[in-house]
C-alpha cells in the first residue's frame, strides 16, 4: 500500500480537475520478484477518495469506507484483466531493456474524467517500469483517435487500436457514473476549515514563526495565504504549503514564516482561506502578541507565590499564639484576613 500511494503521489496531474468535475482512476502495481507482498496491488479512487482496494492474494474487490472495509465490490474482472497485462508487459520489458535487478516494479496509472452536464473527458493510461516513465496514452472519444507517447517500442500501448480503447472507456465512464451515485454522499461534501494564525518563539533567535493552519475541509481545491500588513508574502520566504491528507478524507495546510522580533514590532501578520464551503474569504489574525506558552506560565508563578505567602501568614500566627498565648478569635481574624490577600493573589494572576 505504501508503494502505491507514494505511485499516487506521483501523478498530481491526475487529480487536479475543475469545480464541478469528477474522476475515476485504478492506480496498480506489479511486483516480479521475491518480495513479502502480493504480486499485483491496486487502488480505486474516485476523485481523490478511495473507494476500492485489490490485491491478487485475496483476487477480489474490497470496498473501503470512512471506517474500514464494508463491502465487496463487483469489479474483480476489471484488475484480473489489467493484471494480465501488466504481467505480460513487465515480461517484455525485462527482456529488452536487459535489467538485472532481483525485483521488478511496473506501475500504472489508468483513468477518466466526466465534467459538467456530462461532458465527457479524456481516456489516460500512464506506466512506469523500475521507477522510470514509461508509455502515455490518451483516447479522444470526441474525435475516436489514440494519441500515444511511446517510450518502450513493441508494448501494447504502442500498436493499440481507437477500437480497443472505445471498451475501456466506456467501461470506465460507466463505473464513474455508477459509483458517483453510490457515493454521492462522500464526494460531494463540503467541509468547512477550522483555520489558526500561530506564533512561536524560535529558541537559537530572538525572532519567532509565525504559521498559518487550516485543517478538516473537503474538497481538496484550497487557498491560503499569509499575509504582512495586507500584502501577500512571496512564495520564497515561505515554508510548507503542500496539502496533506487526514485521516478522515479531510485535508490540512499550513504555511509559516520565520521573522525577527523587530518584524514583530512593526508589521502585522493575518492569513486568509479560500474555499467552496465558504461563502467569502475568511480572515484571521493573531489573538495575543506573546508566546501562549510564556502567558500560561505567569498565572502559575503568581499561584505558586500566593501560596508560599499564605503558609508564611499561618507559620506567623502559630509563633505569636505560642508567644502571646492569644485567644482564637484573634487568630481566626489573622486567618480571614490572610485568605483575603491569597484571593487577591490569584485574580490578580488570573486577570494576567
Amino acid at each position: 500500500m505504501l508503494r502505491l500511494l507514494c505511485f499516487f503521489c506521483s501523478f498530481p496531474i491526475f487529480l487536479t480537475l475543475k469545480s464541478g468535475s469528477h474522476s475515476f482512476w485504478m492506480f496498480s502495481i506489479f511486483l516480479k520478484g521475491e518480495t513479502p507482498f502480493p504480486e499485483v496491488q491496486t487502488i480505486f479512487l474516485l476523485d481523490d477518495i478511495q473507494i476500492g482496494y485489490y490485491d491478487s492474494n485475496d483476487n477480489k474487490v474490497v470496498h473501503r469506507g470512512v471506517n474500514g472495509p464494508q463491502r465487496t465490490l463487483d469489479l474483480e474482472y476489471v484488475p484480473q484483466f489489467n493484471s494480465g497485462q501488466m504481467r505480460n508487459t513487465a515480461s517484455y520489458l525485462i527482456e529488452i531493456l536487459n535489467h538485472t535487478n532481483s525485483v521488478h516494479v511496473l506501475q500504472r496509472a489508468t483513468g477518466c474524467q466526466l465534467h459538467k452536464n456530462d461532458d465527457i473527458g479524456a481516456f489516460i493510461s500512464k506506466d512506469a517500469f523500475n521507477g522510470e516513465a514509461g508509455d502515455v496514452l490518451y483516447y479522444n472519444r470526441q474525435l475516436d483517435t489514440v494519441h500515444s507517447d511511446t517510450v518502450w517500442p513493441g508494448t501494447v500501448v504502442s500498436v493499440c487500436t481507437p477500437l480497443m480503447h472505445r471498451y475501456y472507456y466506456s467501461l470506465c465512464i460507466a463505473i464513474l457514473k455508477t459509483s458517483l451515485d453510490e457515493e454521492k454522499n462522500r464526494v460531494l461534501k463540503k467541509m468547512k476549515p477550522r483555520v489558526r494564525l500561530l506564533q512561536k518563539t524560535l529558541p537559537d533567535s530572538s525572532g519567532a514563526k509565525v504559521t498559518c493552519l487550516a485543517t478538516g475541509f473537503y474538497p481538496r481545491h484550497f487557498n491560503l495565504t499569509l499575509l504582512r500588513d495586507g500584502q501577500s508574502v512571496s512564495d520564497h520566504q515561505i515554508t510548507g504549503g503542500e496539502l496533506l491528507p487526514n485521516g478522515d478524507e479531510t485535508y490540512q495546510m499550513r504555511k509559516s514564516l520565520e521573522v525577527s522580533a523587530e518584524e514583530l514590532q512593526h508589521h502585522h501578520y493575518t492569513c486568509t482561506a479560500e474555499h467552496l464551503s465558504l461563502d467569502n474569504k475568511l480572515d484571521v489574525s493573531l489573538d495575543h502578541e506573546w508566546d501562549s506558552v510564556t502567558t500560561s506560565i505567569v498565572p502559575s508563578v503568581l499561584t505558586a507565590a500566593g501560596l508560599l505567602c499564605l503558609a508564611g501568614v499561618f507559620i506567623f500566627i502559630m509563633w505569636r499564639r505560642t508567644q502571646t498565648g492569644q485567644g482564637s478569635e484573634t487568630s481566626l481574624q489573622v486567618i480571614t484576613e490572610a485568605s483575603k490577600s491569597y484571593s487577591s493573589v490569584l485574580t490578580t494572576g488570573a486577570n494576567s
